[in-house]
């Protein structure tokens, strides 16, 4: 048995499904417990801070654990930095088989932080009978010195442990998402796993097997080649609606047509390399002619007039990414509808200037493929329920490199398309 604290929408189960095994995820949030339902995980609702270790004694062979950080992250109001040393506190008490957290989390600024214990408290009690043979933990960079106090105490138990910062993008993750890790195993020497990808690709020598370039948020989505811009496609008829710009009102509705599945697709100017995903196209198309699920006709030239970049909020400070290249670490919130697709001019072939496309609101289904998530991965709730259960899950293509080693499985760059 893999056991899996917090599981969130299953970013660690997929994980290990790609590896041909299966965990048993305790998670509370009632949506993330209907996405794993539909995608067939195994799931406790249930609070991992009240429920009981002993059904896992003797039985769990792995453990995970990715407790809930925003009161750790730097996109909330970072109470968790200021309740650390409660936290450390709680760990080592926890670790010596004392129970203060009652006592410990009145005296949280943030009643969330004290979650980051929570592993220890099944640790210790597994310990007792020899288990778990591996561990993977993960957290945002601030939590680094609570993992290494993790650390110190697993190393006094027999366990071989590293602890550090890891890219996803040096894994093949369309996002330069920074994460803490902890891997610990009684079997093997713990260390991070190999990097895949680099911002600059790096060829195979004598000293190693190259990286390849970092995977971009067009190639991602099916956009095409990086070297080829993707274009709006609006009212009008043409790359940015043409003369015309979307006319009043008309913004709200092209959204929730789109939502609804009932958009179609106009002839309109689309790289040939699209063809492979009208259903995107569809999404940017204002008038319906012709059904989503054909597909998309080839057109030249002028489709290239304007290059897609994602704006992560409407904040001045906002990350902003081109499609050519990874998106930022993508964290939702309650800043969900200010993710957004905006447009900047390319060179132009005419030396005429037109109005740029309004920006575009992300999809759940791509921030899930910039998550390394399947397409058709099913996400319940609304879209503010499905963007939180998003933006908090673990890459499934960086938990396959985490957890590959633990189960003793090569792998190979090529080995799995999670982002299909």
């Amino acid at each position: 048995m893999v056991l899996d604290l917090f599981a969130g929408p299953g970013g660690w189960s997929h994980a290990l499904t790609l590896l041909g095994a299966r965990d048993i995820g305790l998670e509370w949030d009632e949506w993330a417990c209907k996405t794993r339902a539909a995608a067939h995980q195994l799931t406790i609702r249930t609070d991992v801070a009240t429920y009981p270790v002993m059904p896992f004694v003797g039985r769990a062979t792995g453990l995970i654990a990715s407790p809930p950080c925003q009161a750790w992250s730097m996109a909330g109001k970072r109470l968790g930095l200021l309740d650390q040393p409660l936290v450390h506190q709680a760990v080592a008490d926890l670790a010596l088989g004392r129970d203060t957290r009652e006592k410990l989390l009145a005296a949280c600024q943030d009643e969330r932080s004290l979650l980051a214990a929570e592993p220890m408290r099944y640790l210790h009690a597994l310990h007792q009978h020899g288990q778990p043979e591996w561990i993977a933990m993960e957290e945002v960079p601030d939590v680094l010195p609570l993992w290494r106090q993790y650390a110190a105490i697993l190393r006094g138990w027999g366990f071989s442990v590293w602890t550090g910062i890891l890219n996803a993008a040096d894994y093949g993750v369309p996002q330069t998402r920074r994460r803490a890790i902890l891997l610990a195993s009684r079997t093997r020497t713990a260390e991070p796993p190999p990097p895949t990808h680099a911002k600059v690709a790096e060829p195979e020598s004598l000293f190693g097997p190259g990286r390849a370039q970092w995977v971009s948020m067009a190639e991602a989505l099916g956009w095409g080649a990086t070297d080829r811009p993707v274009p709006t496609v609006c009212a009008g008829g043409g790359p940015g609606g043409g003369p015309e710009p979307f006319p009043s009102g008309s913004r709200k509705t092209l959204s929730d047509a789109r939502d609804r599945g009932t958009w179609k697709l106009q002839s309109a100017l689309i790289p040939q390399s699209r063809q492979e995903d009208a259903r995107w196209t569809a999404r940017h198309c204002a008038k319906a002619v012709r059904p989503a699920d054909e597909p998309a006709p080839t057109y030249t030239g002028e489709a290239h007039r304007w290059s897609w970049s994602l704006r992560s909020n409407n904040q001045s400070n906002a990350t902003v990414r081109r499609s050519d290249e990874p998106a930022g670490t993508l964290f939702f919130g309650h800043r969900a509808n200010e993710c957004v697709w905006v447009a900047e001019p390319a060179p132009s072939v005419t030396g005429k200037e037109e109005p740029a496309p309004e920006s575009i609101r992300i999809t759940a289904q791509e921030a899930g493929r910039l998550q390394t998530f399947p397409a058709d991965y099913p996400w319940a709730g609304n879209k503010g329920q499905m963007f939180s259960q998003i933006g908090n899950a673990v890459p499934p293509r960086l938990a396959v490199h985490l957890l590959a080693p633990h189960l003793g499985k090569a792998l190979h760059p090529d080995d799995f398309t999670l982002a299909a």
